[in-house]
């Protein structure tokens, strides 16, 4: 996963955004200005910057340039405005960004932005010299077995035999079967979604808040599915 920072001078934008891509697996830094950007660059290099081009001190156009004209801008950068137009797009495009995203910002374009982004600045795999260099998927391996369980847990199961090994007792009651079942049915959307509630939510059309209720009444444990140790 990626360390991601996000510039905006608006409360409720940078919470949203860190909140979804939280929610990804990312860690996520935040500036709300300018000088913050620039403190949060110099401690540490972020793998992409989300940058709001209105901000009250120095607009993100102004931050672009100069990390660009000294030598700062080297990880990828996507542009966003709530008052953009084709010609700001392009602007920003010209002096290095990746990408532009106009506010609103859905949740699709938002997260297909972010993984095009990151795709095209990921180091390619350098395959073992003798050795076919096979991708997970080829293998079918969904999750590593950990060595130190006798049994494996729902989380390091490929999502196929988790699909192939759900039991369920039909002599019990209506309320208690189809609670065993809808269990079931959100850890296996957890696990296929690596632990992701934003994809989960999308796939079973739910909206979040009524996602967790219905996985914390259920008692659903969410820290097990979780890529990367969060939500």
């Amino acid at each position: 996963m990626a360390t991601i920072l996000v510039v905006d001078d608006e409360l409720g934008i940078r919470a949203l955004l860190s909140e979804i891509l939280s929610d990804e697996g990312h860690t996520i830094e935040l500036a709300e200005n300018a000088a913050q950007a620039r403190a949060v660059r110099e401690r540490m290099r972020p793998d992409l910057v989300l940058l709001d081009i209105w901000m009250p001190d120095v607009d993100g156009i102004t931050l672009l340039k100069e990390w660009g004209s000294s030598g700062q801008l080297s990880m990828p950068v996507i542009m966003m405005s709530g008052h953009g137009t084709i010609d700001t797009a392009v602007e920003a495009t010209k002096f290095g960004a990746n990408a532009f995203l106009e506010k609103p910002i859905t949740l699709q374009k938002l997260l297909r932005a972010v993984e095009q982004a990151l795709v095209k600045t990921a180091p390619r795999s350098v395959p073992t010299p003798g050795l076919p260099n096979y991708s997970r998927a080829e293998l079918g391996v969904a999750h590593a077995m950990p060595s130190s369980l006798s049994a494996p847990s729902m989380s390091a199961m490929p999502v196929a035999q988790l699909a192939s090994e759900q039991l369920f007792e039909l002599d019990r009651p209506l309320r208690e079967a189809r609670d065993a079942f809808e269990k079931s049915y959100f850890e296996f959307h957890l696990a296929k979604e690596s632990g992701s509630m934003t994809r989960v939510a999308e796939k079973t059309g739910l909206e979040r808040t009524h996602l967790y209720r219905k996985l914390k009444q259920l008692g659903v444990d969410l820290s097990r599915n979780k890529r990367g140790g969060g939500l």
